[in-house]
């Protein structure tokens, strides 16, 4: 229950609206406490959590493991910045590098931070090894790709939302259509692209699945034209899609990998890029860092969020839970006009609302789902994104489809 009963979720919800920026439209709940799916408001409703803050709670609320790293940790040394040593940071390294095989890691704290770092990594290779001239360098995206708010960031957005009035907008960014190796191809030919960066599975978008091959493709063409490939796995990665990496899936290797979101266990904030040493050590001390990047607290936590991932065979549950929610959902398209179509990999999951993007039909349908006791949000007006904590069991899985097919099936008949 809350800690101060006197605040009731109306309450609480008033002070955000007076006192904090609207910058987010969030869902009408207020949580305080949650454990493992679970969460509970303020009045002390219980909800399985469908979104796991956006991929970040891929280990549960609260995972003892990782909170035990993090209460151990912090009665020792919480931060030195990166003036000295200390002593987690090392072992946290030699553990990265290990399990994902690269080089080297180079911690931060946020996704999109990542993002940046990796940009930056690729435009200094561009120029000191691929010999592109100053200021030339130019970096692909995709159409539809998220990797953050920033200023370079929206810089190479498509989306009103994320750029408009926030201009002038970075150089050298270039948008190309996703899943199109042929149009990616046409780009490579300029010697001064120095990277590809790409979601293997764009999440923000509506978890837009590309065709089988294309991640191996792109692996092939950014090797055949030497150009960097960027695998934004910031929301897929740390075992989601029901593998350590969506890339796993193909022979698709990327030359920078970006990881954030799990890597924290939602506990935390930390991120990390890993490369090779012909990329990291294009950097030299004093052109890029972060003072809380690679402190003692967050190397532990980090370290035991990804433990879980491992030990629990996270991934493995991950893929046999997906492939069950995804023939649920089918279920649902063929019987109702409502929903017209699911997709995903693991517990990486979307139905499309058969709607206009701009109708309020899928926020409704979350409202209604938020009073089943599930907690979902829409992304892109009409898709409504599905990503529950990896740790769920089957029969809990059911219950939650059992929650959604009768809230769609009421929804509809409405």
């Amino acid at each position: 229950m809350n800690t101060n009963a006197t605040l009731s979720s109306a309450d609480l919800m008033a002070l955000e609206d007076a006192h904090g920026a609207h910058n987010y439209h969030p869902l009408p709940v207020v949580l305080d406490r949650g454990e493992g799916v679970h969460v509970w408001d303020v009045e002390g409703k219980k909800y399985f959590d469908f979104l796991s803050a956006y991929s970040a709670v891929n280990q549960g609320h609260c995972h003892p493991h990782i909170v035990g790293a993090l209460q151990r940790q912090s009665q020792r040394l919480t931060l030195t910045s990166r003036a000295f040593c200390n002593s987690n940071l090392g072992p946290f390294e030699k553990f990265m590098t290990d399990l994902f095989g690269y080089d080297k890691v180079l911690p931060m704290n946020s996704g999109v931070e990542g993002g940046e770092t990796s940009n930056k990594l690729a435009r200094k290779w561009g120029y000191q090894k691929k010999g592109i001239p100053e200021n030339k360098a130019r970096i692909l995206f995709a159409h539809g790709n998220f990797w953050g708010r920033t200023l370079a960031a929206i810089s190479s957005s498509d989306d009103p939302l994320s750029y408009k009035d926030f201009g002038p907008y970075m150089p050298g960014y270039d948008l190309i259509p996703y899943n199109d190796l042929d149009a990616l191809e046409r780009e490579l030919k300029d010697p001064n692209v120095c990277a590809f960066m790409v979601e293997p599975i764009q999440g923000e978008a509506g978890v837009v699945v590309p065709d089988e091959g294309y991640l191996a493709g792109v692996r092939r063409l950014c090797t055949k034209y030497n150009v960097l490939f960027i695998a934004d796995e910031v929301q897929t990665g740390i075992a989601r899609t029901g593998r350590l990496l969506a890339t796993d899936y193909e022979d698709a290797r990327p030359d920078l990998l970006v990881l954030g979101k799990a890597l924290s266990g939602g506990v935390f904030p930390v991120s990390a890029v890993l490369a090779d040493n012909e990329v990291m050590m294009c950097l030299k001390p004093g052109e890029h860092g972060s003072t809380f990047g690679g402190n003692p607290l967050a190397c532990a936590v980090a370290q035991a969020a990804l433990e879980v991932v491992i030990d629990e065979e996270l991934a493995a549950n991950a893929n046999k839970l997906g492939m069950r929610f995804r023939e649920a959902m089918q279920e649902l398209v063929e019987s109702t006009e409502l929903v017209s179509a699911v997709r995903g990999k693991g517990l990486l999951n979307a139905i499309v609302i058969n709607d206009k993007p701009d109708s309020s039909t899928a926020w409704d349908l979350c409202v209604a789902l938020k009073d089943n006791g599930l907690l979902a949000k829409p992304t892109h007006g009409n898709i409504i994104r599905f990503a529950p904590p990896l740790v769920m069991t089957a029969a809990q899985l059911e219950d939650c489809i059992a929650i959604i097919a009768k809230t769609v099936r009421e929804f509809a008949k409405a």
